[in-house]
């Protein structure tokens, strides 16, 4: 397979059309998506695709196309699209056409990305495994009896399977390093607030981040460079270092600490602990042990977070306005999210439960605060299983423990990727890395290093 940053360089020569590279796309689509193994993993494409990729030839021809010159992606339907329908995966949003374009696709449109489609997802992003959505489950690529896991379900499907080059999805909990996790695809969730979320259709105002979904590393990093930065429309973000490919190097000295959490699946640990050991000997990194308190509150404090906000958030689907009323139309994860943000906002007492999960969340924040004093990077598993058939009956327990170690770095606002680690059982298995807020060149040089190991 073309790596991201030959195919960007065969575009940017015309060696290949962006009209060609998408017609690729599309027969892969036809074949793959809609009809053959169905995938399952977009919701809508792009009918202007073709005409909006002569103009970037034409750009290309006079050397004046952007970064990401004619690459193809796809986006999580719950990111407006102008034009195109940001459905959430729900009967809801059924008929909803965005009118207006999310900050990060007008920063993907000036580079002269492509977006070829919206894809499937969790309904509202609610799930952990890609089953949740209205129009019925995706498919994973790699292993096609089972889950993609989610919430980003398609957009990690999309790249697995080769319907475009890079990819958009939604990170509240571990949704986008889960599934590329499931489907042995490069995911990123970036710092809070390192990504405007204007045109996001959240689930957690205080957890969610958009962020980019790859084959490799260096397909991330260009897509999260691109879309990163200041936006007045979205308070919270925030200017920050620049984010670039070629400063991605092995010149510093690097301490990896490895959190050993309990119930993982040994195999899983086991493959993490050899590619962290072959990282360690080729460029002579320290590993530290370490433990992080408070790390054992992180589902206890996400859901209860997540629950209230949900619920709050979800006021606007009245059936008035746009869509369906919510309550009468969603499914039954949706329905128990809402359910349960509707019980712990009434059992409030001013505010009691709500106010001590964002007391936990800052505890669990200042522990890898203090933990990044230390180390440059925490590694560890993405997720601590390897995922369930599609359809299998699992309790709610289980589902939610699928993101038991994604959920830590939401509540800490830090960065953290899923890199693929190798396979077990023909399945692949991801290995997570975090670092401090905002230090996501740190974090993607280390991933690039252990990539190049092969």
């Amino acid at each position: 397979m073309v790596s991201t940053e030959q195919k960007l360089q065969l575009l940017k020569s015309g060696k290949l059309s962006a009209v060609d590279n998408v017609k690729q796309f599309l027969s892969a689509i036809d074949k793959d998506d809609q009809k053959g193994k169905n995938i399952n993993a977009f919701l809508e494409l792009n009918k202007n695709i073709l005409e909006e990729a002569k103009r970037v030839d034409e750009k290309i021809k006079k050397d004046k196309a952007g970064k990401l010159a004619g690459l193809v992606i796809s986006v999580k339907s719950n990111i407006n699209t102008l034009g195109m329908k940001a459905t959430c995966a729900s009967k809801v949003l059924d008929n909803y056409q965005s009118t207006y374009d999310a900050a990060v696709i007008e920063k993907i449109r000036a580079e002269d990305g492509l977006i070829i489609g919206m894809t499937n997802m969790d309904e509202f992003a609610c799930g952990g495994s890609g089953e949740t959505s209205a129009f019925g489950p995706t498919k994973n690529p790699a292993s096609l009896e089972r889950i993609t896991g989610g919430s980003s379900s398609g957009a990690a499907a999309s790249v697995a399977a080769g319907f475009c080059d890079l990819a958009l999805g939604s990170d509240t909990g571990g949704s986008i390093r889960n599934p590329a996790s499931h489907c042995g695809v490069v995911g990123i969730k970036p710092s809070y607030g390192l990504v405007s979320r204007y045109g996001l259709i959240d689930l957690s105002m205080s957890l969610d981040q958009i962020g980019p979904l790859s084959q490799d590393v260096f397909g991330s990093t260009l897509l999260l460079s691109v879309i990163a930065g200041k936006d007045d429309r979205d308070a919270i973000s925030q200017q920050s270092k620049s984010i670039e490919y070629s400063k991605l190097d092995s010149g510093n000295k690097i301490i990896v600490g490895r959190l050993k959490i309990k119930d993982i699946d040994s195999k899983i640990q086991k493959l993490i602990d050899v590619r962290v050991e072959e990282a360690s000997k080729k460029y002579g990194w320290k590993i530290k042990d370490i433990d992080l308190s408070f790390v054992d509150l992180a589902i206890q404090t996400y859901y209860l977070l997540v629950y209230v906000e949900f619920f709050s958030g979800t006021r606007r689907f009245d059936g008035r306005r746009y869509g369906g009323k919510i309550e009468e139309a969603c499914g039954p994860e949706v329905l128990r999210r809402i359910l349960g943000g509707s019980e712990i906002t009434k059992a409030e007492y001013g505010g009691k439960y709500y106010d001590r999960a964002l007391k936990a969340k800052q505890l669990i924040a200042d522990a890898f605060a203090k933990a990044f004093k230390d180390v440059d990077c925490i590694v560890m598993p993405t997720v601590p299983k390897l995922p369930h058939n599609i359809g299998e009956k699992i309790s709610v327990e289980s589902m939610y423990a699928y993101d038991a170690l994604t959920i830590p770095a939401n509540l800490a606002g830090c960065c953290a990727l899923s890199l693929p680690a190798g396979k077990i059982d023909g399945v692949p298995v991801g290995l997570q890395l975090m670092s401090d807020k905002f230090e996501e060149q740190t974090m993607l040089s280390i991933a690039s290093m252990i990539e190049k190991l092969g």
